[in-house]
């Protein structure tokens, strides 16, 4: 198919000239642009290696908010060896599935080759699929499942929910979804409620047993080692929703601080609702009664609930990863519905006026968003390379087996055989309590790094100081700063703290940190 080769040929080649200049930043290294991706290929390592499902080969940890993902990159492991490269063409693997995928759905809706390309584009640029490939995470997965279920789900519509392969199809997707990404289930709970709303009561039950089957059976086998259902990620970043009272102002409060007064909310959210809300007016127009309007936008209204359960439960961040399968299915659902604009261009009809506008407005916000994007691909693979893995490197030569408190763990976890405490919380489940409260650290969580480190007789710790809320035990003594230059995209800060916490180890550490071939771009300062 030309056009299947074409779109495959402009996206790969976007891809290919971002790693040469990625490699150009990070001295021929290729790094992924978040840290989390060495968690999971932590995690994979030592489930492949040593049958330790854990960041560390030494103790059970749920620290993958991905257990699919993770599980894959452990079979990929587990083959062909420990590379770091095998998320990155994981990934590319799956792009290409997508852009299979969306070749097919569009080639139904459009005659030229030259349409479906461009439907195909914009629909991987919308959803920054090219970022979600170099994070080396599970977003891209996620992505291609959702495509697939679109698509499923479009024909299972058109057959009046009747063809048993295509329902087939869309629930079997459904089933991956959850353990791919836990806010999966923000949709699948949507798209349930939408079948309630047509009174398909047998196909929303199907949908939840479906989905949450699998969720079910990962959580009890999580609670079983950790006490905790969801992931440690998933405790420690999900929303907090106190049960003690004053429900009406936490609403509120996370309707305005997580999504109104969210400036990422708009880049993500907001045009894509304008679509949906406009879709529904035109059939509302046309004198429609509500179950044929529902049917008709079924997945606009479905996409536009989970979008704002994304933003009240989940997040929206400048990465636009965690709504990214959302774009997606949004674009898959609206372009079809506004397919004649484009193909007998009236733009200036008035009847076609809003949907230019919403076009336009669309296309402008794209391009913003492919300069952010872009910066931050080139840009967060150097500040990982210049903060965690110069750190990793570190531990590695002088402290590969020693035990250390950290909390940015995925880089200096997969590189090195260290011991560890993460005073996040995603890697050590002791953390958790700590973390989950609303109100931040205190006093008590001092006492127990203080206590915990000494107890178990831990080395040093390499953290970013301001994350500890300035509850540093009166046991670790600071040894040096490390900071990196230039403009930092990605990284919870630019500076980490080394400490000694073993106070036989303090000078040692210093002369340490002052003999490692740091990187050029990290300044270092030694402490008093």
């Amino acid at each position: 198919m030309k056009s299947l080769r074409i779109t495959a040929a402009v996206f790969f080649g976007i891809c290919f000239l971002y790693i040469l200049i990625m490699l150009s930043q990070t001295e021929n290294n290729f790094t992924y642009i978040l840290d989390d991706a060495y968690i999971h290929l932590a995690m994979a390592k030592n489930f492949a290696l040593h049958g330790v499902w854990g960041v560390t080969e030494y103790a059970f940890s749920s620290s993958s908010s991905s257990p699919f993902f993770t599980f894959i990159l452990s079979g990929l492991i587990f083959i062909f060896g420990d590379y770091q490269l095998i998320p990155l063409i994981f990934n590319l693997g799956c792009s290409f599935l997508i852009v299979y995928f969306l070749n097919r759905y569009y080639s139904d809706f459009f005659k030229l080759n030259r349409s479906v390309i461009l439907a195909c584009i914009f629909t991987l640029l919308f959803a920054s699929v090219h970022l979600l490939v170099f994070s080396g995470m599970e977003h891209v997965l996620q992505v291609l499942i959702v495509v697939i279920n679109v698509c499923s789900f479009e024909k299972w519509r058109r057959s009046d929910f009747k063809n048993s392969l295509y329902s087939g199809w869309f629930y079997g997707s459904i089933a991956l979804l959850g353990l791919i990404r836990f806010e999966s289930m923000f949709y699948f709970l949507a798209l349930a409620f939408v079948f309630l709303l047509l009174k398909k009561f047998k196909q929303s039950a199907v949908l939840l047993l479906f989905g949450f089957l699998p969720v079910l059976i990962f959580g009890y086998l999580t609670y079983q080692k950790t006490g905790y259902f969801f992931p440690n990620s998933v405790m420690v970043k999900g929303t907090k929703f106190d049960l003690a009272g004053n429900y009406f102002i936490q609403i509120k409060n996370i309707l305005l601080f997580k999504i109104l007064l969210r400036p990422y909310f708009y880049f993500a959210g907001l045009l894509p609702l304008c679509f949906a809300a406009f879709l529904i007016f035109k059939d509302y127009k046309k004198k429609l009664d509500f179950h044929p309007v529902i049917l008709n936008n079924f997945l606009p209204v479905a996409l536009s609930i989970a979008l704002f359960i994304q933003g009240a439960l989940g997040q929206y961040t400048n990465f636009y990863r965690y709504e990214a399968y959302l774009l997606a299915a949004f674009a898959m659902v609206v372009i079809p519905k506004i397919k004649d604009l484009f193909i007998n261009r009236h733009f200036l009809l008035k009847a076609n006026r809003i949907t230019a506008l919403l076009v336009l407005l669309t296309s402008m916000v794209l391009v913003l968003k492919m300069v952010l994007v872009s910066i931050l691909i080139v840009t967060g693979s150097r500040n990982v390379y210049e903060q965690q893995i110069q750190s990793a490197r570190f531990l590695e030569k002088y402290y590969n087996n020693s035990k250390v408190a950290a909390n940015d763990i995925g880089a200096v976890c997969y590189f090195t055989d260290i011991h560890l405490l993460d005073v996040a919380g995603l890697g050590s489940k002791e953390v958790v309590p700590f973390k989950i409260k609303k109100k931040g650290l205190n006093d008590q969580f001092e006492f127990f790094l203080k206590d915990y480190t000494t107890q178990n007789h831990y080395d040093l710790a390499i953290v970013y100081e301001e994350w500890l809320e300035g509850h540093i035990p009166e046991n670790w003594k600071k040894a040096a700063v490390l900071e990196i230059k230039g403009w930092n995209a990605v990284l919870g800060l630019k500076k980490v703290t080394v400490y000694s916490i073993n106070p036989d180890l303090h000078e040692s550490l210093k002369q340490n940190v002052k003999n490692f071939q740091w990187n050029k771009n990290v300044t270092v300062r030694m402490a008093e």
